[in-house]
């Protein structure tokens, strides 16, 4: 791809304020008692993230639907084992900690007082918007999150990789299309064929029965994606292993729709933002430090305005 002197940081927010949630002690709260741990661990991620990878560029991609109806109706079970009530027309309410629910409103906040903005798509999940940004992005990119489903997005060619929070911010590791051969044996375009065959009890994705992770990339490895292996399934000329395409029949109607539940969508109409990283001065400086002295987030703010004065030194 050109190069660029932009790069652009695409954040899994939800995964990041969860795992700040569960990682910072919850004894850190507000003088009324109310939690501020995930909004504080968030904060000191962003400054690690802006200050050792530099971005110019920093979205925090939101899920303004966690669950969306379509993919239900393509798979009932995805995520079903988060859902703790359901909305008929509406969004599914997840499985949330409380004392995480009442940091949302001000993670938001904190984030509009730093100038990074939010991004959501109706009916879509925070995986689709970075799909989409990702795409055609025109500069390296990116993207954090802790969710191995991302890592179909990774693209050397394209100057995309996933920084991988899934061991914690002190072991980040560096997602390339070499990192997924390697974990995987497949590459990142084959990823999301290979994670319906294997499926995913996280995201309540059945996977083909009796397929795991090596008989999945041996598959793909051989056949190439999900439609080689379908076809060949079928064709009793070709040659496979006759348990392995019982399975594969069996699982017919599950591989009919699963891709569309698995891949991430690319395409989305979203608005147009400036997420350029800026020093954060005057009136938005001032607020920032009131409601740091207000919720008790300490040096939290104090780093994550350090590391944005620092972009001065860039512009």
């Amino acid at each position: 791809m050109p190069e660029s002197s932009d790069k652009l940081l695409l954040l899994d927010t939800a995964s990041l304020y969860f795992r700040a949630f569960f990682g910072v002690p919850d004894s850190i709260k507000r003088a009324d008692g109310t939690p501020v741990n995930a909004v504080r661990g968030l904060l000191d991620m962003i400054s690690r993230l802006t200050t050792d990878f530099g971005p110019t560029e920093l979205i925090a991609c939101w899920d303004d639907d966690w669950r969306p109806a379509w993919r239900v109706e393509l798979i009932p079970t995805y995520k079903a084992h988060r859902v703790v009530r359901a909305v008929p027309g509406g969004v599914d309410v997840e499985e949330t900690p409380p004392g995480l629910v009442a940091q949302i409103p001000l993670i938001r906040e904190v984030l509009g007082l730093i100038g990074v903005p939010i991004v959501g798509a109706a009916e879509h999940e925070a995986d689709d918007v970075i799909g989409t940004l990702a795409t055609g992005a025109g500069r390296p990119v990116d993207i954090v999150t802790g969710d191995r489903d991302l890592f179909q997005l990774v693209d050397d060619a394209a100057s995309v990789r996933v920084i991988n929070t899934a061991r914690g911010m002190s072991k980040l590791e560096l997602v390339t299309d070499a990192t997924v051969v390697g974990k995987y044996g497949v590459l990142p375009e084959q990823y999301a064929d290979f994670a319906t065959l294997r499926g995913d009890n996280s995201d309540g994705l059945p996977g083909v029965a009796g397929v795991g992770e090596k008989t999945a990339a041996g598959l793909i490895q051989q056949y190439v994606d999900l439609d080689g292996i379908v076809a060949a399934a079928a064709d009793p000329a070709v040659k496979m292993a006759a348990g392995v395409r019982t399975k594969l029949v069996a699982a017919a109607d599950y591989l009919a729709v699963a891709p569309t539940v698995v891949e991430v969508v690319r395409d989305l109409d979203l608005p147009e933002v400036d997420a350029h990283l800026h020093p954060v001065t005057g009136a938005r400086r001032e607020a920032l430090e009131r409601l740091a002295d207000e919720w008790n987030l300490g040096g939290s703010v104090t780093r994550v305005l350090a590391a944005l004065d620092a972009t001065a030194s860039v512009e």
